[in-house]
C-alpha cells in the first residue's frame, strides 16, 4: 500500500511560534504540519512546493464576517465567500447570524453547517445570534463559536438593546458572547434629528462615537457583574479603546477591522456609500488612538467584518443605501503593507489575524506554525506591490474599498488541511474545508 502523498515547501522563510524567522523547508503530512527544518530532502510521495523568495506564515482566521447564505445569495454566498478567502490567505472564518433565515436555533444552524460542507473551500464556524427570546438554543446550540448580540444598527428579533433583555443572557451559561455595540435608542433619536440629509457622511453623526462608548459600557458592566466572557466586535473609537485601557477584565477581548485602521470620515468625499458601514468610520484622530492600542495589545485581533452588498445597492442615496463592505481578499495584504511601512511586524500581523483568534475562540491546532498544528497555511510574497482591481475579485460584489490602493504580501500559495486551494492566480474549487471545533464552547 502507497504512503499518503505529502507536501514539501522548500526554501520558504517560516514565521516560527516566537516570532523568529527560519529560512527552510517544512513537510505536510496528513494535513498536519509534520516537520520544519532547514532543510528536508524530498521523498517519492513529496509534491514539492519551491517557495523561494515568498514567507510562510499561518493561514489567516477571520473572525467576523457576513457570507449571506441562506437567503441574500444575490450579495454572496459560501462558495463564493469561500474562493475569496482562499484568495485572501484566509484558511478559516466564523460567520455571523443575520442570514435569512437568521441563524437562531441548532435548526438553522445545523443548516448552515450542511451549507458550508458542500460549499467552503475554507474552514467554517458559525455564532448563534441571540434574540429577546432564545435564550435555552444560546445555551444548547452547538458547534457555535459564540453569541452574537446586535445590541444595535439592527433591526428584527436580532436587535437586543434593553438592559433587562440583556442582563438574562450575560446571566445564564459561560459560552462566549460577541456584541455588537451600539446604543439603538441613541441612533434613533439622531436619525430624526439628521433626517433629510442625503450625504452619507452624515452616517458617521448618526451613528457617533457616543452611541458606539453607551454600548461598550454596557456590555462591559454586564460582563464584570456576571464575569461572563465578553468580546467586543469592531472597535471603532478611541474613547471605547482607552475604557479598555482603564478598564479591561482579563476575560474581555477586543477587535478591529483594517477599514476603521486605515479609513476614516475623509473616505466618503472619495468613495461615497462605499464607505458606509455599521459602525461608521471615524475622524483619523481615532485611527491613531485605534493603531496605538492594537500595538499595546489593548485590542487584541483583527477581524474584517467582510459584509458585501451589490454595487447597484451601494448606488441608492443616502440612508438608503446598506451599510457593510467586503474586506477578506485584501486584509491580510493591508496589515503586511503596514508591516513592510514599518507601523508593526511581520510577527504581530500574524499573531493579531491568525493566534489570538485561535486562542480567544478556543479553536485547537489553529494559529501558528509548528509540528502536530493543521497544515492552514499561505505563502506571500513581500517584495512585489500589486494594486487592488475590481475585476480580480473573487467576491461576488465585486468591488473593493481599496479599490486601486497598492499593497505588497498579496498570497501566492493558500493551504487548507494540507491541500493547496489557491496557487498563483488559480483557485483550486473542489477543496474543501472543514467545521472548526471550539474546545470553550
Amino acid at each position: 500500500m502507497s504512503s499518503t502523498p505529502s507536501l514539501l515547501i522548500c526554501q520558504a522563510l517560516i514565521l516560527l511560534p516566537d516570532g523568529e524567522m527560519l529560512q527552510g523547508d517544512l513537510r505536510i503530512q496528513q494535513g498536519q504540519i509534520a516537520q520544519i527544518a532547514p532543510e528536508i530532502t524530498p521523498t517519492d510521495t513529496d509534491k514539492v512546493i519551491d517557495a523561494t523568495g515568498l514567507t510562510l506564515l499561518p493561514g489567516i482566521i477571520d473572525p467576523q464576517v457576513h457570507f449571506r447564505e441562506p437567503g441574500l445569495e444575490h450579495k454572496e454566498d459560501l462558495f463564493t465567500a469561500s474562493r475569496a478567502c482562499a484568495r485572501g490567505g484566509v484558511t478559516s472564518f466564523l460567520e455571523m447570524p443575520n442570514t435569512r433565515p437568521l441563524t437562531t436555533t441548532q435548526a438553522t444552524l445545523n443548516d448552515k453547517l450542511q451549507r458550508a460542507a458542500q460549499k467552503s473551500l475554507v474552514n467554517y464556524g458559525f455564532f448563534i445570534g441571540a434574540t429577546a427570546e432564545n435564550l435555552p438554543d444560546l445555551l444548547t446550540a452547538k458547534p457555535a463559536c459564540g453569541i452574537k448580540i446586535f445590541m444595535g444598527s439592527s433591526h428584527g428579533a436580532l436587535l437586543v438593546s434593553r438592559e433587562a433583555e440583556l442582563e438574562p443572557i450575560f446571566a445564564t451559561g459561560s459560552r462566549l458572547i460577541a456584541v455588537h455595540a451600539e446604543d439603538q435608542a441613541r441612533i434613533v433619536e439622531r436619525r430624526k434629528q439628521f433626517a433629510g440629509t442625503s450625504d452619507p457622511a452624515i452616517h458617521s453623526q448618526i451613528q457617533d462615537e457616543q452611541a458606539a462608548l453607551n454600548a461598550t459600557k454596557l456590555a462591559l458592566k454586564l460582563s464584570k457583574k456576571y464575569q461572563r466572557r465578553l468580546h467586543i466586535l469592531h472597535l471603532s473609537t478611541g474613547a471605547e479603546a482607552e475604557l479598555l485601557r482603564e478598564d479591561k477584565p482579563s476575560w474581555v477581548t477586543a477587535e478591529v477591522t483594517p477599514q476603521h485602521l486605515l479609513l476614516n470620515t475623509e473616505a466618503y468625499a472619495k468613495i461615497g456609500t462605499l464607505a458606509q458601514m455599521n459602525p461608521p468610520l471615524r475622524s483619523p484622530e481615532n485611527n491613531k488612538i485605534l493603531w496605538r492600542a492594537l500595538l499595546d495589545g489593548v485590542i487584541d485581533f483583527i477581524a474584517t467584518d467582510h459584509a458585501p452588498h451589490t454595487l447597484e445597492e451601494k448606488a441608492r442615496e443616502y440612508p438608503h443605501s446598506p451599510s457593510g463592505m467586503p474586506g477578506v481578499e485584501t486584509s491580510l495584504p493591508l496589515m503586511l503593507t503596514q508591516a513592510k511601512q514599518g507601523r508593526c511586524t511581520i510577527a504581530q500581523v500574524a499573531n493579531w489575524m491568525s493566534a489570538a483568534v485561535a486562542k480567544a475562540y478556543g479553536i485547537p491546532n489553529k494559529g501558528a506554525i509548528a509540528p502536530g498544528y493543521d497544515a492552514d497555511l499561505v505563502l506571500v510574497d513581500l517584495n512585489t506591490y500589486r494594486p487592488v482591481l475590481r475585476e480580480e475579485l473573487q467576491t461576488k460584489c465585486g468591488w473593493s474599498p481599496f479599490e486601486g490602493w497598492n499593497l505588497t504580501g498579496w498570497p501566492t500559495i493558500t493551504i487548507v488541511g494540507g491541500q493547496v486551494v489557491y496557487e498563483r492566480g488559480k483557485i483550486y474549487s473542489e477543496v474543501r474545508g472543514k467545521a472548526l471545533q471550539f474546545i470553550n464552547s
